[in-house]
């Protein structure tokens, strides 16, 4: 028996031209899904896509602005008529937001950040979870952070946007627990991926301090993580939020 096949199944994974989406594409491409790399950067997931065929894998690119609704529609009609059927939804795009406390944020730094990490999972989920209902099957993943349970400071947007997704995430878990459809969240902490370059060996020393585990986590130990729960081994889980955080979070 092969675990966590996905043999036939199509999935959506949003953000997954580069990052952590695009090892989420990878890994599930890899259990047999047919992938579709969803990004607003079209040219950079019709790369990511052509890398991922060069393997011998199945994907295709999407082009998609998550935080508005018709594109978000489209590129479900778009992905559900290239294969016949959705069976997998993945929500990973998202933006951090411009870092300072809340008395300096303006409407537009606050409402950019739900509209991508709040919003854009919803329009995702509402558009989607019909198409599974249909055929009585269905997994959903949104990926939150650990921003999402503890609030971290001069990133207030994001982290209010996180928490909603742990808690969409139940509710829909729960709306479609009858359906055979299982809705579950993934929370990272600091993940090494090429954005950690931007950013001062002081402050991802700082980050990796507060890890039980001493390190940052891959990417590749997330799309471990989201594989499960993407798979029908997913069976009797949902609602859930699972952390990958090397133990840092304890709640």
């Amino acid at each position: 028996m092969k675990f966590f096949d996905l043999s036939g199944q199509t999935a959506i994974v949003t953000g997954a031209a580069q990052g952590i989406g695009a090892g989420i594409a990878r890994r599930l491409a890899q259990a047999g899904a047919s992938v579709a790399v969803a990004d607003l950067n079209g040219e950079l997931a019709a790369q990511s896509a052509k890398a991922l065929e060069d393997e011998g894998l199945q994907a295709f690119a999407v082009e998609v602005d998550v935080a508005n609704r018709e594109s978000v529609e489209a590129s479900v009609r778009e992905a559900h008529a290239r294969t016949g059927r959705l069976d997998i939804l993945v929500n990973n795009a998202g933006i951090a937001g411009r870092a300072a406390p809340v008395w300096e944020q303006s409407d537009e730094d606050w409402q950019s950040v739900i509209d991508v990490d709040l919003t854009g999972p919803f329009y995702f989920c509402r558009a989607a979870l019909p198409l599974m209902i249909a055929k009585n099957y269905g997994r959903i993943v949104n990926i939150a952070s650990l921003a999402g349970k503890e609030g971290n400071p001069n990133m207030t947007a994001y982290s209010a946007a996180k928490s909603g997704v742990i808690a969409m995430s139940k509710s829909i878990g729960k709306e479609t627990a009858d359906k055979n459809i299982c809705c579950n969240a993934v929370s990272p902490t600091v993940i090494r991926t090429p954005i950690l370059d931007q950013i001062t060996e002081e402050q991802v020393d700082y980050m990796v301090s507060r890890i039980p585990r001493g390190r940052t986590g891959t990417v590749e130990e997330v799309a471990a993580v989201v594989h499960f729960l993407a798979s029908p081994d997913c069976s009797f889980v949902t609602g859930q939020c699972y952390d990958v955080s090397g133990g840092r979070a304890t709640y």
